[in-house]
């Protein structure tokens, strides 16, 4: 058994650890608040502004229009976003991104991927397993800007269209609540047409959509082809680079906030760890000093006896 000097070094020992975890909880939590505002509020603008690319490539599949970020290519290089963290006591956050990107550069062959990283945790890790990085960014610890997002965003644009790499594929964490965060990946570039956007026109051009349930679905007018204003290939120079800026800033957002959740429950669950092993060492305490008062009391006596 341990001795009483021992024990009671350890509890003051966890104690330490129990305020320094319970204080990076409290600062996850704040934080959290206010990055879960901004990455829901900037969900309805990239998942509409993702439709309105996506048709808009869907219209380029005829030859209508032309741009070198949807231009299609043999995808020989590819190209990993990867958005970790700057810091880590945030549970497995940046472990499951970590192998979710060795799981699709398993697919591609270790040779044929270029990352980009963004957060050290990303970069030390495949810079120790010798992965080519081609490029890297801090991760903001408390707020993401627009103009983070757009430096990473230019990068990725730059080498898809000089041809480095063919294919851009993004892997992150979204945001659903403080205790649950998914890895997610998807393709960034060159930008795809819906797999299923709407359903197939009638020859008048109506059609209600197929629902899951009874009652739900899209119906309406769905034109046959849509009509830009300005030029498809003059609205597509504008709004495809800021396309890339937006889902970059959004994947960013939901990876923050998922860092915060992330680290906020990893933290509670360590705080309540160390009471748990608090209460622990506090009874083999409470044991060691009364075996101690018990071995005294029978020397006392034993002493006492000796005397007579």
């Amino acid at each position: 058994m341990a001795s009483m000097r021992d024990v009671r070094r350890r509890i003051r020992t966890v104690r330490n650890i129990q305020e320094i975890t319970k204080a990076l909880k409290m600062v996850a939590a704040a934080r959290l608040q206010r990055a879960e505002s901004r990455a829901k509020a900037a969900r309805p603008y990239a998942e509409e502004m993702a439709a309105v690319m996506s048709h808009l490539a869907q219209a380029s599949q005829g030859g209508d229009v032309s741009h070198p970020l949807l231009e299609v290519r043999e995808p020989v290089n590819i190209g990993i976003l990867a958005i970790t963290s700057d810091r880590g006591m945030a549970g497995s956050y940046n472990t499951n991104i970590i192998r979710r990107v060795m799981e699709i550069a398993g697919q591609y062959g270790k040779d044929r991927v270029k990352l980009i990283t963004i957060g050290k945790k990303g970069r030390s890790f495949f810079g120790k397993q010798d992965y080519n990085i081609a490029a890297d960014f801090p991760m903001p610890s408390s707020e993401v800007n627009i103009a983070d997002a757009r430096l990473v965003s230019r990068t990725i644009q730059s080498m898809f269209e000089s041809g480095e790499i063919d294919l851009v594929r993004v892997v992150y964490t979204r945001f659903y609540s403080a205790i649950r965060q998914r890895v997610t990946d998807e393709q960034f570039l060159p930008v795809t047409p819906p797999k299923s956007p709407f359903p197939t026109l009638s020859a008048t051009g109506r059609e209600k959509a197929a629902s899951p349930r009874d009652g739900e679905g899209w119906a309406g007018v769905v034109p046959e082809e849509y009509i830009f204003e300005p030029r498809p290939e003059i609205l597509l120079g504008r709004l495809l680079p800021r396309y890339v800026d937006i889902q970059v800033y959004h994947a960013m957002l939901e990876s923050l906030a998922s860092e915060h959740g992330a680290r906020m429950t990893s933290m509670g669950t360590a705080t309540d760890n160390a009471s748990e092993m608090i209460e622990r060492l506090t009874l083999e305490f409470n044991r060691a000093r009364q075996a101690q008062i018990t071995r005294e009391l029978i020397e006392i006596v034993s002493g006492a006896e000796a005397l007579k």
